[in-house]
């Protein structure tokens, strides 16, 4: 453990902001995750519903900064083909 007192407050900063990044792109994957099941069920409007909450989840983390802009825009296009096949 550190003994400098600002040492010490960025320890707590980072730790705070690695459960809030976490928290994050846990949300997004488990949005992921329900379009992929959708689509494995051939069922298109929960996979249109899924892409919708799932393209906003990973908006969010890309505002935040969780996730860089290209990975984002590469989550949300393979996403929106997946659907577009069974749609």
């Amino acid at each position: 453990m550190a003994n400098i007192k600002s040492a010490k407050k960025r320890v707590l900063v980072i730790r705070t902001k690695t459960l809030r990044n976490k928290m994050i792109k846990s949300a997004m994957k488990t949005a992921i995750r329900k379009v992929h099941q959708a689509c494995d069920a051939s069922d298109a409007a929960a996979a249109k519903a899924a892409l919708t909450a799932a393209v906003s989840t990973i908006d969010k983390a890309k505002t935040k900064g969780v996730i860089h802009k290209n990975n984002a825009s590469r989550k949300v296009s393979r996403l929106q083909k997946m659907v577009n096949k069974i749609a």
